[in-house]
Parts: C-alpha cells; sequence; structure tokens
C-alpha cells in the first residue's frame, strides 16, 4: 500500500529563484514534446516514443542556443517527456482527455525529482543541482528547510517525489510503500453516511456534522473575499488603457496576492474540517461504512445549488472515507445512486416518492411517521449494507 506525504518548504530567496526555473523548465520540455507528437500526428506519422523524444531533446539540450537547460538536472526534463507520452498514450487509448500545453499564467508549476539523488531528514530536505558550485558552503543550498518536523518517514524508499507550487508556498510530496492492513476483527456496528447541503453529514447513530460554511468565522472570510474582487475588478477598470486590454499595476498584483490568500486560507479551513470528520469517523473502527453514490455533475447544474455543493467538497469526503479505511482494514460499500434512501420509510418501507427537497421533516403517508429526513436516509444506508 502507498501512502503519500505533503509538506510545505520554507525556502529563501535564492532557493526559490532555482525552483522557479527546474519548474520553468519542466514545462518547455513537457509542452516540446507535447508539439513534436502533435506535429508527427498532423502529418500521418508514427507515434514518438520516449526514447526517441529523449534522445532529441537531448541534441536540444547540448546545443549553444540552449546552454541554459544544462543548468538544471537532466532528470527534471526527462520526466517531464515522460509525463507528455504517458498523458498522450491515455488520450489515444480514450483515458483521459486531449492534453494541453502548460501555460504559466495557469500556474502550472511542478517538476520531478530523482529518487536515488533526494535525501529527506526531519526538518530538511536535499534536492540535486540546486547549487551550481561544488563548494561545500555553496552546498548548502540544496537543503530546503521543511515547515513540519519529522512529517516524513525517514530510512525508507521513496517514489514519485514531486515538488509543486500552489500560487503561494511550495511543497514537497512523496509516496511511501507500507505493508497491506490486515482486516480489523473488533469492529464496531455498521454506520450509514448522508451528505447534504444544511449539515455536511449525518450518521445513522445521530452524529451530526454541521456545515462549516455557515459559521461565523468562514462568512467574515467569505465577506472579504466579495469585497477584494469587487475592489480589483474596479482598479481593472480604472486602469484600462485604449481598446480592450487592461494593465495591471502593482496595487492589483498587490490585492490579487491578498484575494489568493484567502482563498486558500478558506480551502484549507473546509480540508482541515473533513479530515477531521472522516478521522473522527474511522477512528469508531465501524465495518462496514455506507455512502451514497451522489450525482455531483448533476448536483451542480443547479445554479441554486451550484455553490454549496462545491463548498462542501463531497468528492474529497468520499475520497478520504475511502482511503482511510483501507489503510485501517475496513469496508466502504457504495450504495446505488437511485436508492430511495430519504423516500424510504424506516418504520414500515413505505416510499414517498413525491418528496420535495424543500420537506426537511419526514411524513409518513402509511404509518404516521415523523422523523429527519436526513436521518432516516443515514439509517437506510447503514440498513442497506445487510
Amino acid at each position: 500500500m502507498l501512502k503519500s506525504f505533503k509538506v510545505m518548504l520554507v525556502p529563501n530567496n535564492r532557493q526559490r529563484t532555482r525552483l522557479f526555473q527546474f519548474a520553468g523548465t519542466a514545462r518547455f520540455a513537457y509542452n516540446w514534446a507535447l508539439r513534436k507528437d502533435l506535429d508527427a500526428y498532423e502529418a500521418g506519422e508514427l507515434f514518438i516514443s520516449n526514447f526517441d523524444l529523449h534522445k532529441k531533446f537531448t541534441v536540444l539540450r547540448n546545443s549553444a542556443e540552449y546552454e541554459w537547460l544544462r543548468t538544471i538536472s537532466n532528470n527534471v526534463p526527462k520526466q517531464a517527456i515522460k509525463d507528455c507520452v504517458d498523458a498522450y498514450q491515455k488520450f489515444f487509448k480514450k483515458q483521459s482527455g486531449r492534453p494541453r500545453f502548460k501555460s504559466k499564467r495557469r500556474g502550472d508549476f511542478s517538476f520531478y525529482q530523482d529518487t536515488d539523488k533526494i535525501r529527506i531528514t526531519a526538518t530538511h530536505v536535499k534536492l540535486e543541482t540546486v547549487a551550481m558550485s561544488k563548494k561545500r558552503n555553496k552546498q548548502q543550498l540544496n537543503w530546503f528547510r521543511l515547515a513540519e518536523v519529522g512529517r516524513i518517514p525517514l530510512g525508507v524508499k521513496y517514489k514519485e517525489p514531486r515538488i509543486t507550487f500552489d500560487g503561494l508556498n511550495w511543497w514537497l510530496s512523496v509516496a511511501v510503500e507500507f505493508a497491506d492492513p490486515k482486516p480489523v476483527e473488533n469492529c464496531g456496528d455498521s454506520i450509514g453516511i448522508d451528505l447534504g447541503i444544511k449539515t455536511l453529514a449525518t450518521c445513522s447513530d445521530g452524529t451530526i456534522y454541521p456545515n462549516i460554511n455557515r459559521t461565523a468565522k468562514v462568512r467574515r472570510l467569505k465577506k472579504k473575499q466579495r469585497r477584494l474582487q469587487r475592489s480589483i475588478s474596479r482598479k481593472y477598470e480604472m486602469n484600462k488603457s485604449k481598446g480592450e486590454s487592461y494593465s495591471k499595476t502593482r496595487n492589483i498584483i498587490k490585492s490579487e496576492k491578498k484575494l489568493l490568500r484567502i482563498h486558500h486560507r478558506l480551502a484549507d479551513i473546509r480540508q482541515n474540517y473533513r479530515h477531521q470528520i472522516t478521522s473522527a469517523i474511522i477512528g469508531r473502527k465501524p465495518n462496514p461504512i455506507v455512502l451514497e453514490d451522489l450525482n455531483v455533475r448533476g448536483m451542480m447544474s443547479n445554479r441554486h445549488l451550484a455553490k454549496a455543493v462545491q463548498e462542501q467538497g463531497f468528492y474529497e469526503f468520499r475520497r478520504q472515507i475511502e482511503y482511510k479505511a483501507a489503510w485501517s482494514g475496513l469496508r466502504v460499500v457504495i450504495a446505488d445512486r437511485f436508492y430511495p434512501s430519504s423516500k424510504t420509510c424506516i418504520a414500515c418501507g413505505h416510499v414517498k416518492k413525491n418528496l420535495r427537497l424543500s420537506e426537511r421533516i419526514y411524513h409518513c403517508e402509511n404509518c404516521g411517521n415523523v422523523i429527519d429526513r436526513d436521518l432516516q436516509a443515514a439509517i437506510n444506508l447503514k440498513r442497506y449494507a445487510s
């Protein structure tokens, strides 16, 4: 079993400059390989393999025009070309969409590090060829401080080490191989989880996890976010040059960085809350855990609910439950998408076909049972696995 670990880096100014150079080289190699493959496809030629592309890129790297490529580790463009080839092959197999060129404006900043050359300690990580000099005092530039101490296991084999930039900070992500967990014998009772907008999750045992987006803290941040967005929009209109182009001033850049920090702050609050809930559920050792297969795409098509559904992050909640359950040796059952969990009475089994979304309390027409619809859905999901 693979477990991934992601830790923020704390680089100095010189290290930050080199990280952008590494990411720019990876983006250049990816786009170069994609252009070669597209040209070959349009000309009716055979698909260019990873080996052939790497040989052509080596010739390009040794030319005088692209001398700057030799200041970057060869493993960075090598892996970028391989990623491009893999993306193109998946496109032909209809496993993904057509690969696109990476854009600096969209924030495609990431690159690969060789698994044999990367070194990780409790507090630092060593990347290859960041320092151009072989002197000992210059070699210290290769060591990047980690924001968390002891977050990544030591003395193990690391797989797929990647360095990424999210617009504010640089991150290191690695995967580590662990032994598959044994199924848990002394498990608790099964549990059904109903996801919604009013409350993020309602469990069959009566536990309710409220919507974090309705708290005062998140509302204040969202209000600040809206005001800052409008302020940036007004500044763009004020600095609009002749024609349809907009000129970006230093004040606009500062405001956009503030807005990006708020975006990240809101995303971190929601993600942390989901991790707390899923960890609490997994900690009770329920087996199995029953979730419903939500049609998130269909829910997003409703313009009145799209924003609320997006903020809740139903897919991310399910993903966390699935991989954390796998780590703990628990079983996850996904109920059928058309299973009427909210419409079925838990007392008599009557299905109320005309149940509206606004009816938060379920009134059974057959036996007179009155119950919260989300709790009833969670109980029905629990029974689904029995």
